[in-house]
């Protein structure tokens, strides 16, 4: 995945279960990049599109759902214009300044 601006970094975990104060099952987006000592600046469960407000900079966004469950990030609100899939167990750091939303899907 890449970002406007800045170059993304992504990282793949090999476990399931509660990861950096991320529970299993979640996306889990982080104040900037790293793993803040698990303190998680927003958690994700349902799927669907979630919008962002005054996010800016680069944040962490760990998706920590189970099965094939990915996450989009979308420049659009209610998840329009959505980039790459971040597969499960897979972090990004990303300048989340010109995305509104993101996007879970099963």
């Amino acid at each position: 995945m890449t970002a406007t601006g800045a170059t993304a970094q992504a990282g793949t975990l090999g476990a399931q279960g509660t990861y950096a104060g991320c529970p299993s099952g979640y996306v889990c987006i982080y104040q900037g990049a790293s793993w803040n000592n698990g303190v998680t600046e927003h958690k994700y469960y349902t799927y669907g599109a979630h919008n962002l407000v005054n996010e800016y900079g680069t944040h962490r966004v760990f998706n920590n759902q189970t099965g094939d469950a990915t996450v989009q990030l979308c420049r659009g609100y209610n998840g329009v214009d959505c980039g790459s899939k971040i597969k499960p167990w897979t972090y990004v750091d990303v300048d989340l300044t010109p995305y509104n939303s993101i996007k879970l899907s099963p």
